[in-house]
C-alpha cells in the first residue's frame, strides 16, 4: 500500500482508481473522536526542564543518566521519555485496589493515557520513545482531554508517515499504522485474514461487541 501511495494526493493509485483513508473511516474503525478541539502541544521546553514537570505531573523521578539494562540510552533523554522503561516501571510498582487514593489513582491514569497515546497512536518508528509533549496534553482537565479530536491528529499521522514511507529506501514506518491495516481488511476484503473464529458467537459476544468500535469486531 505503501508503493501505490502518492504524497501529492493523499490517495492510493489503484487499479481501479483513487482511494485513501477518511475522517469517518477512523471514527467508525477506531471509535476516536473526529471534532473537537485541536490536537495542539506547547512548542518550546517547558521552564526547568522535562524533569520536574514528569516528577509533578507522575509523581516519580526519572534518572537522566542511567542507561535502561540491556539499553545504551537514560530513560529521559531530551523531553523524550523511553517505552521501555515506562511500562516496566508500571508493571513493578503500580497497584490499584479499593483503598488506593483517587489522586493516586488519576496519577496511574495519566500515565495510562500516556502510554496509550505516546506509544500506540503516535509512535516512533522503533516504538522507544515517547515525545514528552503529552505530558502537557493529557494531564490537565479530565473533560478537556476527551473533547479533543484525537482521530484528525492519529490521520494525519498517518498521512505523513505514508509520505515519508512511500519515498525510495525507506523501511520503517511510525504512527498509527494500524488504521491502515483495518482500513485495507474493510475496503480491500482479497487481503483481510479469514476469520479465526467463523463459528457463531454467542449472545454474551454479541452483546459486548455493541459498544466497541468496528475495527475490534
Amino acid at each position: 500500500m505503501a508503493e501505490r501511495w502518492r504524497p501529492e494526493t493523499h490517495t492510493f493509485h489503484l487499479p481501479e482508481g483513487e482511494m485513501t483513508i477518511t475522517l469517518k473511516d477512523v471514527a467508525i474503525l477506531t471509535g476516536m473522536p473526529i471534532s473537537g478541539d485541536a490536537v495542539i502541544g506547547p512548542q518550546t521546553k517547558p521552564e526547568g526542564g522535562w524533569g520536574p514537570l514528569i516528577h509533578d505531573r507522575l509523581g516519580f523521578d526519572m534518572p537522566t543518566t542511567t542507561p535502561i539494562q540491556g539499553r545504551g540510552h537514560p530513560p529521559l533523554n531530551a523531553g523524550q521519555v523511553s517505552v521501555l522503561w515506562l511500562v516496566s516501571h508500571i508493571q513493578q510498582e503500580f497497584v490499584i485496589n479499593d483503598e488506593t487514593p483517587e489522586e493516586q489513582v488519576e496519577r496511574y491514569a495519566r500515565i495510562y493515557l500516556i502510554g496509550l497515546v505516546g506509544g500506540f497512536l503516535f509512535p516512533d518508528k522503533f516504538n522507544r520513545w515517547i515525545q514528552g509533549i503529552w505530558l502537557e496534553l493529557l494531564t490537565g482537565d479530565w473533560d478537556a482531554i476527551g473533547q479533543k479530536s484525537w482521530g484528525s491528529a492519529v490521520l494525519a499521522g498517518v498521512y505523513r508517515e505514508l509520505c515519508t514511507c512511500s519515498k525510495v529506501g525507506a523501511k520503517q514506518a511510525g504512527a498509527a499504522i494500524f488504521i491502515l491495516q483495518l482500513w485495507v481488511w474493510e475496503h480491500l476484503p482479497m487481503f483481510a485474514p479469514l476469520d479465526p473464529r467463523p463459528y457463531r458467537r454467542n449472545d454474551d459476544e454479541l452483546n459486548f461487541l455493541q459498544n466497541l468500535p468496528y475495527g475490534v469486531k
